[in-house]
């Protein structure tokens, strides 16, 4: 299946962070379809969290779902925000 051109044209503009996530949605989604890459270093999983904001005054905690992407690095377990629920494909999370 062709990629849409208004994606490829999208692409195209993301700047270093978004590219980032895109690269690490697509790895986890690619993983899950049970292809490996070792080559580029640690497994990457994606997993959705709700996160407490530490207001006292908050009646609504937790705050969420947002999606975080986990993997180890250098024998630290490392992660980085995604995005919340609603922005992603629901096949990327485990």
């Amino acid at each position: 299946m062709p990629i849409d051109r208004d994606v490829m044209e999208a692409v195209r503009e993301m700047e270093e962070p978004e590219l980032r996530r895109l690269f690490m949605l697509a790895r986890a989604r690619l993983e899950q379809l049970g292809h490996l890459f070792p080559e580029l270093g640690p497994d990457v999983k994606v997993r959705s969290k709700m996160v407490k904001c530490g207001k006292s005054s908050c009646t609504t905690c937790p705050h969420g779902p947002y999606v975080y992407a986990y993997w180890d690095e250098d024998g630290r377990r490392r992660s980085k925000y995604l995005g919340k629920l609603e922005d992603l494909p629901e096949a990327t999370l485990e």
